[in-house]
């Protein structure tokens, strides 16, 4: 493996770093991620039951609010359970942006990095080239060893760019997918408790 950097040159160090900040994040947003952390299975049930028994107080709701995005959600909607069904709506509605922000946290450096290592591998490629290039002496001949470090640079940066792009863009589009599937299924989960709090005033 150390001997494949040395034979690539100083780009593919720049990969290399991108290539940790890369697996970081996609780690970080796998474990942020988990449906069961985001949306608890069965906290819903647990608030509308808290709700009519007539449980819920200032320490529930602050408990409840550090739970899980859909509980800090759901705790904004229990702050607001006295107000028009429209004012609950908006409330929940301004709360939910904030999750969802949130659950998008790193996305957008996760499809920088997708899209920015080709780049950084096309730049490791024109560096080879320009070695090759240089490798040429006076008489139009070239020294084979300075020529074979040149290809070896522009090949194993191109590689590089390519390796560290594939799986970043793979993990951006899957994330995003997650997140809208999560935020759909919080919106609804907040449809049900909003109809339950009115429903039950009627």
């Amino acid at each position: 493996m150390f001997l494949i950097i040395q034979q690539a040159g100083w780009p593919i160090y720049l990969l290399l770093a991108l290539s940790v900040v890369a697996l970081a994040l996609i780690i970080e947003r796998m474990i942020v991620l988990r449906r069961d952390r985001v949306l608890p299975p069965r906290l819903l049930a647990e608030v509308i039951e808290l709700y009519r028994s007539h449980q819920v107080t200032p320490k529930v709701i602050a408990k409840l609010e550090t739970n899980s995005p859909l509980g800090q959600v759901l705790a904004a909607g229990l702050r607001s359970e006295k107000a028009s069904r429209e004012v609950m709506r908006e409330t929940i509605e301004e709360s939910g942006r904030a999750v969802t922000h949130e659950l998008e946290r790193f996305l957008n450096a996760i499809g920088t990095i997708a899209s920015v290592a080709p780049l950084m591998g096309l730049f490791g490629t024109v560096w080879g080239m320009i070695e090759i290039f240089g490798a040429q002496n006076a008489t139009g001949g070239a020294n084979p060893q300075e020529l074979a470090h040149g290809i070896s640079t522009a090949l194993y940066n191109t590689f590089g760019g390519l390796l560290v792009a594939i799986p970043s863009l793979i993990a951006y589009r899957y994330f995003r997918g997650t997140v809208d599937t999560l935020v759909v299924e919080m919106e609804q989960q907040t449809i049900r408790f909003i109809d339950t709090v009115h429903g039950d005033r009627q």
